[in-house]
């Protein structure tokens, strides 16, 4: 893997955004060099969709700074954005399912020309697939479509979220170390967000780490391998050690300390204690586990 010198293409400093006036990421420092593949971890809404849709101009920022290339973003649109030379595969793909594929990798912005070769070249799956439309192409085959369109566009920044949605992962297997394979060829830099935690560290280069819309850990991706404890504590909502110190750290509060609340004593007649609901009324759920290369969902 080789990770980009110099000037990073992105860089995101001090960044807070979210919806509604309400932040879903707070103070958030990141970058991503060329040719370098960043994935970006936690749990569901940990803030990392969120993350792409400010960079690609989609959600406005309530503070901080992005640049791309060494250019400030807050006067560009999302579509000034996307010429410039960055390219969101949203979750969901982003496909028209009326459209074939080759149709999709035609499709660009007045005067662009997509370099509709570069697509079948990493997907070559797709070549048998020209004339067929995205809505009958299965779930594999449709984001190979979505990638490869981003491929066919030359960007100098991919934004990549969640390839992996309601695919086997034997099929993830393949797309990811495409990615990494076109980072290293193109000199194109990539911000990944993906589930299969265990694959996306495979092919990245570093990791960062949100909880509850805070980076908890930011280490190389070897060092995260290595060490589950680092992102398991931030899907299990707890702090992880910084990424400039041991992770074996005692904890704060050790675990012989004595409640503060009497045991709670239930007779044999009385309903069993529930789950509080949320204002809602939704039942919170378990904490998410991240999964790993050897899980299946």
């Amino acid at each position: 893997m080789t990770a980009g010198t110099g000037q990073p293409v992105l860089e995101i400093e001090s960044l807070t955004t979210g919806y509604d006036g309400a932040a879903v990421v707070r103070d958030l420092d990141l970058t991503v060099g060329s040719a370098e593949v960043v994935a970006l971890l936690g749990a569901n809404g940990a803030g990392k969709t969120t993350t792409l849709r400010t960079v690609s101009g989609l959600v406005r920022p309530m503070a901080g700074a992005i640049r791309f290339a060494g250019r400030d973003l807050t006067a560009m649109s999302a579509g000034a954005r996307a010429r410039a030379g960055i390219a969101h595969v949203p979750e969901g793909r982003g496909l028209f399912f009326g459209l074939t594929v080759a149709e999709h990798l035609r499709l660009g912005y007045r005067g662009e020309r997509l370099d509709e070769e570069a697509a079948y070249r990493y997907f070559p799956a797709l070549t048998a697939l020209r004339d067929r439309r995205a809505g009958l192409l299965s779930g594999g085959e449709q984001q190979m479509l979505a990638v490869g369109r981003a491929l066919a566009r030359r960007p100098s920044l991919m934004l990549l979220d969640e390839l992996s949605l309601g695919l086997a992962p034997v099929i993830v297997e393949k797309l990811l170390p495409v990615i990494r394979s076109y980072a290293d060829e193109s000199g194109c830099a990539v911000l990944l967000v993906e589930q299969h935690v265990g694959m996306a560290l495979e092919v990245a280069d570093r990791g960062y780490v949100l909880s509850h819309g805070v980076v908890t850990t930011h280490a190389p991706a070897a060092r995260l391998r290595a060490d589950e404890s680092l992102i398991l504590a931030s899907y299990l909502g707890e702090n992880a050690a910084p990424s400039d110190q041991p992770s074996d750290q005692p904890s704060d509060q050790p675990s012989d300390q004595p409640s503060s609340q009497p045991p709670q004593r239930h007779s044999d007649q009385s309903p069993a204690p529930t789950t509080p609901a949320s204002p809602d009324g939704s039942r919170d759920a378990a904490p998410e586990v991240p999964a790993t290369k050897g899980s299946r969902r």
